[in-house]
């Protein structure tokens, strides 16, 4: 039978807008030794912890009246789990409950002010330390495990903390801090104090730095179970490396050499990318590759390494964890591949993989989703970039000559898209779009000279690329020419407010969504984790203020003359709703065609149900009247 022949853009898809705002998104994960998965859900714009039980029994949420999500900067540490008891950190106040698993109602360890996150309970479940910040002061704290006393701030004087760890004997105390103007990707120091007990209270001595410095970053201190050593991960050369540090000898010892990536931009809060076996002998690391995921055991003793091939070709694995159970080592991932959407699994040491949750219902056939491709092509400079080409995809139609293409470019800017499932490359690839995942120079995942591309650059760099992709897809017969739209978000917003500014013409329309367009009330009224990034992207203020203002989109506005659709929370504190207004301003002025949707209740980036389900629908009205039959 033949394949039915169908115009781009309006093919028939199983992906509805609808089924796009119901889909579920996984956070944190943990897995008790007494034998349950845990694991937060964000359902619209609430966090829920959902228990499940390993013996497959019983699966509950552990409460309906708390929404789970801590906001420290972009959030994440949003709960932990100790023996039977889980701490977590409620969204309204910011405050850390603790709660059984066993079945008791949740209380307040801490009190109602400033904002908690990555709570991390010592081993024997008696103290609980904490990152706090209140009226921009970020603090390491320390709380009793029951909230009985008013708790003490044990580590004070950097800007930022994240990633506490304990030794499993309660000795010592790891953590990663940082101060202005680094990222946590930029120079991190990696800090270990000895903990002593003074009346009720807690002190930290002999505080060292073990690793990192202001030019070198360190992710995710780690104890051995037998408490021998330290892992972290470190910059060595061009790449994120895992090291073992003995805490007996004060040696370090690189684990890896691979040319590729063992940790991610630590954006947020309570990421991890390894995890000890339990007896110590092995660590579990996800290795990022050339946008790939791969599950890799390493011996601590020798440095072997062994692949683990999972019996599902999944290709984006993050937040691992591990436990015990039923004698063997059991490792939680969330997981997905460009086909399969998110899931919750577990993996046992013979790479057995089950299936514990679903971030949507998977009853539309994996055939009907487009397979990514890794691309690479030559900048405007002639380096590489790379890149991640979802083809249009129907499984009996296709189109009729070259398809409209959507170049995507990611936020951040330091950031990654993997290939794993791309829940909005699908949406347009099974319509009959052609999506284009632009990783632009200055994304991670590539290694830090690749990263720090964007240095200085912002603005052009990534423009450049994302018109090159374009402009190699169109070569290579992938695209129609007449028919290229650019559209991204925060970071990514901005680099279409400058390509459609710079490059006038070349993309028949874009998609913003809350874009920065003015460079200086940026770094004034964004939050606090961001307030200088912009020092090393574009310069330090007042020496580089031409550049900032070479690089803002609003003073060079009236260059945009495409259609263009933009998008805006009203509650936006990273990007504010002045940046979007001044832009939409310009264009009512002009009469350039666009559309203007401000989303009350919202924030950077959208949660709520309709107003996703909402953007879906207003973003395929725009392009159908712009770009399919203008």
């Amino acid at each position: 039978m033949s394949e039915k022949v169908l115009q781009y853009g309006l093919f028939p898809s199983p992906i509805t807008p609808l089924s796009m705002a119901r889909g579920l998104s996984f956070a944190e994960l943990a897995l008790s030794p007494l034998g349950y998965l845990l694991w937060l859900e964000n359902r619209s714009d609430r966090g829920v912890i959902v228990v499940q039980p390993l013996d497959g029994q019983g699966r509950r949420d552990l409460n309906a009246e708390f929404s789970v999500r801590a906001k420290v900067g972009y959030g994440g540490g949003d709960f932990a789990v100790c023996g039977e008891w889980v701490y977590f950190v409620e969204a309204a106040q910011g405050r850390i409950y603790r709660q059984s698993l066993l079945g008791d109602a949740a209380m307040p360890i801490t009190p109602a002010f400033g904002r908690a996150a990555a709570p991390t309970p010592s081993p024997d479940g008696n103290g609980l330390v904490y990152v706090h910040t209140y009226e921009d002061k970020d603090v390491l704290a320390l709380v009793d495990g029951q909230g009985k006393r008013w708790p003490q701030i044990l580590v004070q004087g950097e800007d930022f903390y994240m990633q506490p760890a304990w030794h499993p004997q309660g000795r010592y105390l790891a953590w990663v801090a940082w101060n202005h103007p680094n990222m946590p990707w930029d120079g991190t120091w990696l800090r270990l104090a000895e903990l002593e007990q003074q009346g009720e209270g807690w002190h930290c001595r002999r505080v060292e730095t073990i690793a990192g410095d202001e030019q070198t970053s360190t992710f995710q201190p780690l104890f051995s179970p037998d408490g021998r050593y330290l892992a972290y991960v470190q910059e060595s050369g061009n790449w994120w490396q895992l090291w073992l540090y003995n805490l007996q000898t004060g040696n370090h010892r690189q684990l890896t050499e691979t040319a590729a990536e063992h940790a991610v931009p630590a954006w947020i809060q309570g990421l991890r990318t390894f995890q000890f076996s339990p007896d110590g002998s092995s660590i579990y690391v996800i290795r990022n590759q050339k946008a790939q995921d791969r599950l890799v055991r390493i011996s601590t003793e020798s440095g072997e390494e062994t692949v683990m091939d999972l019996d599902t070709p999944y290709t984006a694995l993050s937040q691992i964890c591990l436990t015990e159970w039923q004698g063997e080592p059991l490792l939680a991932l969330i997981a997905s591949a460009a086909t399969i959407p998110p899931r919750l699994i577990t993996v046992n040491a013979q790479g057995k993989t089950r299936v514990w949750g679903r971030a949507y219902p998977e009853d539309i056939p994996s055939d009907s989703y487009s397979p990514a491709q890794p691309i690479e092509w030559a900048g405007k400079d002639g380096e590489t970039v790379h890149g991640l080409y979802y083809p249009p995809h129907h499984p009996k139609a296709k189109g009729k000559g070259q398809p409209p293409l959507i170049v995507h470019i990611h936020g951040g800017p330091t950031s990654q898209v993997k290939n794993g499932f791309n829940p909005r490359a699908q949406y347009f690839a099974t319509r009959g779009y052609a999506f284009l995942e632009v990783n632009y120079r200055g994304s991670s995942g590539y290694g830090r000279a690749y990263r720090e591309k964007l240095r200085g650059a912002w603005g052009i760099v990534d423009v450049e690329d994302a018109v090159s992709g374009a402009q190699a897809c169109v070569e290579r017969g992938l695209a129609d020419g007449e028919k290229l739209v650019i559209m991204g978000g925060s970071a990514g917003g901005f680099t279409v407010l400058k390509a459609l500014e710079d490059y006038a013409g070349f993309f028949k329309a874009g998609i913003c969504l809350y874009g920065v367009s003015n460079q200086f009330t940026l770094v004034q009224e964004t939050h606090k984790f961001e307030a200088h990034y912009s020092d090393s992207l574009l310069g330090v203020l007042p020496e580089a203020a031409a550049v900032y203002r070479q690089r803002s989109p609003i003073y060079f506005v009236d260059r945009i003359r495409d259609p263009i659709a933009i998008f805006q929370g009203e509650e936006d504190t990273v990007v504010p709703r002045a940046q979007s207004d001044a832009v939409v301003e310009s264009l009512r002025r002009r009469g350039v065609p666009h559309v203007y949707h401000l989303y009350p209740g919202e924030g950077h980036g959208f949660r709520k149900s309709e107003t996703i389900e909402h953007f879906y629908r207003a973003v395929e009205a725009f392009l159908k009247e712009y770009v399919l039959f203008a």
